[in-house]
């Protein structure tokens, strides 16, 4: 089967070493499945990592007086540091089974439309999270601000709708010669065609929605999105809370429309989910934990949602 693998940022850890720790455990799973004779290409969230980058960018900016450094380029940096560590990690794990294939990180860029309504409303989330106090802090500053999941605060851009991965021809090239492929990193750096130009945009594009259009645009047979629980659920945290193993499409509508899923949580990760089975009515796709990932395409746990 030709997998898409979409990692979550916040589990890539908080520190450059931290990272790196993380990730060589990370690649053993993906590799079991590589091992069993899948294709899997790899996209990964980059929220900690953006926000570390653009910290230390306006630190940068303020001690040097140097020119500040937008969030586009501190995504397009993130892709690169996070894409050489699983690139590095991965190669080894290959190696050490023997399997000979090529790892490949691509700086990718992601279509979005100029006049996309969450311009004018800015809601993804991005970088460290801070309490009430420092919140208040941030927006006095000029920086909005939003609770996130009750997790504490955080800063939040714009997240338009991701239209075309630009660099898809070569993407699908490399994959249909039997390479893996990490790429739209952090959902892809959001880029529009004005005036006859491709400009950068300021926002961050969820890797959710960016990964299940990588899934459909390769044509994959599963889109397989990883977190840090092992099914999503209804009713989460509280005393009935249970979990879902399968639904369709309209069922996970409906959990939505009642206000099951956290907007900064898992409701990204089951509207991509449904995205991406509306457009594929025979395929599917899991949300699972990334320990779980080898069970859960078994079928034996993770939430499994198709059209019908």
């Amino acid at each position: 089967m030709k997998i898409v693998v979409a990692l979550g940022g916040n589990a890539l850890g908080n520190s450059v070493s931290e990272q790196q720790q993380i990730v060589e455990s990370t690649v053993v799973p993906i590799v079991d499945l590589m091992e069993e004779g899948h294709d899997l290409v790899l996209a990964h969230g980059n929220g900690p990592q953006v926000g570390m980058i653009k910290l230390a960018m306006d630190t940068a900016e303020k001690s040097l007086g140097k020119e500040g450094v937008p969030i586009t380029e501190c995504g397009a940096m993130s892709q690169g540091y996070i894409g050489y560590h699983l690139q590095r990690f991965l190669r080894d794990e290959l190696a050490r089974r023997n399997i000979d294939k090529e790892v490949v990180t691509i700086v990718t860029e992601v279509l979005v439309d100029s006049e996309d309504p969450a311009f004018k409303s800015p809601k993804k989330p991005i970088g460290s999270f801070y309490t009430k106090e420092e919140a208040d802090k941030l927006v006095a500053a000029g920086y909005p601000v939003m609770e996130d999941a009750g997790r504490g605060y955080r800063i939040v851009v714009a997240s338009p709708l991701p239209q075309k991965i630009v660099q898809i021809k070569t993407i699908k090239n490399l994959v249909n010669a039997g390479e893996l492929v990490i790429t739209v990193g952090g959902g892809g750096i959001p880029v529009a065609h004005e005036e006859g130009k491709t400009v950068g945009k300021l926002a961050v594009i969820d890797k959710d929605f960016a990964s299940a259009k990588l899934a459909d645009q390769i044509d994959a047979d599963l889109l397989m999105i990883l977190t840090a629980v092992e099914k999503a659920a209804i009713n989460f945290g509280k005393p009935n809370q249970a979990d879902i193993s399968q639904m369709t499409y309209d069922e996970a509508q409906k959990y939505i429309d009642s206000g099951e899923f956290a907007p900064g949580s898992m409701l990204p990760k089951i509207r991509a989910a449904m995205d991406f089975v509306k457009r594929n009515p025979d395929k599917k796709a899991l949300i699972t934990s990334l320990e779980k990932a080898k069970e859960g395409f078994r079928g034996e746990t993770g939430t499994w949602l198709r059209y019908q």
